[in-house]
């Protein structure tokens, strides 16, 4: 199979570019090959799942029970569903 290499590198970075400063309220951590965990004000607000390019979002404090929220290529959508979702529960 044939992959344009011009196609891959258009493809989203599978990790954000940059980590999010202590400051931050929404904070994430690398915790295995391509899941993250996010906490918003201190306390687990889901998880991001890399698939592919795709970001998959996911709701709630414990990974076995997450629900998925919201599919994205943009990182920044991916913590922004999470903060939206928490804010409406």
């Amino acid at each position: 199979m044939y992959v344009d290499p011009e196609t891959l590198r258009a493809l989203p970075a599978r990790r954000p570019a940059d980590a999010a400063t202590r400051a931050s309220r929404i904070q994430w951590d690398l915790i295995g090959d391509a899941h993250y965990e996010v906490r918003i004000g201190g306390q687990v607000a889901g998880f991001i799942d890399v698939v592919g390019a795709v970001y998959v979002v996911l709701s709630g404090a414990r990974y076995d029970r997450a629900e998925e929220v919201v599919q994205t290529l943009v990182w920044s959508t991916a913590t922004a569903a999470l903060d939206q979702h928490r804010s409406r529960s």
